[in-house]
């Protein structure tokens, strides 16, 4: 006995159907994602803005060490930021040696052999990121001025500290948490892009890796001379209880001063009285032409451009606007070459 199988007319074996739980995952997941990215052209910190979007792009610090005991060897931690998107994935690199989409802080660890001049890859750490439809984890940033801190080293500095959270490593539950601490310190001699090096490794072919693992070493040099954004540190530290790893970083740039985004009369960056006026203007006449719209359509019962308060003049006013704009141009141009006088 053969078996058939029907269909409705509202599916199809080639249709598309959604689990629910899949969907309701969806659904609740929707709200973090939107709120939970961080807007780098728009940070405030107690009524104090800050417009860090200048800083975009992925930038590069590396970690270099030589462990006393395995001699010979050499491990490199390179830490990629990009505070304003997600990072990309590079080209001609395996999906396993990258981190997750949605990462905007990833530290890739190699290892070399000094003897050989020959590297291994180690691990992919991602630090911070946007991972709500993976594990409905987010970077969850959260920012404080530098002044308020309670630590003496802060002490008369002025900027703000972001702590970036979302990053899992290795990405299984028993992983360990990851985060960033990036002070944003203010240096008005400063773009922050002093001595940049940017995340070019598709175009960079002519490095060699003693050159990929040493080009960095200068992270130390006085930061006066020495690069605008610093590595400090990471390790896995205690913080309420709980192992994480912590990576501090510390990016010196004018745009972290607190007035950054003031011009003259400390008015940019907010809105001034025009523009609350158009913005104003714009609302009472929306709000005028629905209830009038409503208040006609239940009267009166009225349909198309009978709807609106005052429909003939609404329909008329192009008319009106050219017939005024003629009016204008003959006033400026004048009776023209007879000076006044009419024909006889």
């Amino acid at each position: 006995m053969r078996l058939r199988r029907s269909y409705s007319a509202t599916s199809s074996p080639s249709s598309f159907n959604l689990p629910l739980s899949t969907f309701t995952t969806l659904l609740l997941a929707f709200p973090s994602l939107i709120s939970a990215s961080l807007d780098c052209g728009s940070i405030v910190v107690k009524d104090k803005h800050f417009d860090l979007s200048p800083l975009d792009g992925a930038h590069q610090v590396h970690w270099v060490r030589e462990p006393e005991d395995t001699p010979g060897m050499e491990f490199n931690t390179t830490f990629t930021i990009d505070l304003c998107k997600k990072l990309k994935w590079t080209k001609g690199v395996p999906r396993e040696q990258e981190c997750p989409h949605g990462t905007r802080i990833c530290g890739v660890d190699f290892e070399r052999d000094i003897p050989s001049n020959t590297s291994k890859f180690l691990a992919a750490r991602p630090i911070a990121g946007d991972y709500t439809l993976q594990n409905h984890r987010t970077i969850q940033a959260t920012w404080t001025l530098l002044r308020d801190s309670k630590s003496n080293l802060d002490a008369g500095r002025e900027g703000i500290r972001g702590e970036l959270h979302g990053g899992r490593y290795p990405d299984k539950k028993d992983g360990t948490d990851q985060m960033a601490i990036i002070e944003f310190v203010c240096d008005k001699e400063r773009t922050g892009l002093e001595g940049d090096e940017k995340d070019d490794r598709d175009k960079d072919e002519d490095d060699t890796e003693d050159e990929k693992f040493r080009r960095e070493e200068g992270d130390d040099m006085d930061s006066s001379k020495g690069k605008s954004l610093k590595f400090n540190s990471y390790k896995e530290e205690e913080l309420d209880k709980k192992t994480i790893g912590v990576l501090r970083l510390e990016w010196r740039t004018k745009y972290a001063c607190e007035d950054a985004n003031e011009g003259p009369g400390e008015s940019s960056g907010r809105w001034g009285f025009f523009t609350w006026f158009i913005i104003i203007l714009f609302l009472a006449t929306a709000a005028y032409l629905i209830f009038g719209s409503w208040l006609n359509y239940n009267r009166y019962g009225a349909r198309g451009w009978d709807l609106l308060p005052h429909g003939d003049t609404i329909r008329d006013l192009p008319y009106l606007i050219k017939d005024w704009a003629r009016r204008v141009v003959n006033t400026i141009q004048g009776p023209g070459s007879r000076g006044g006088y009419s024909a006889v």
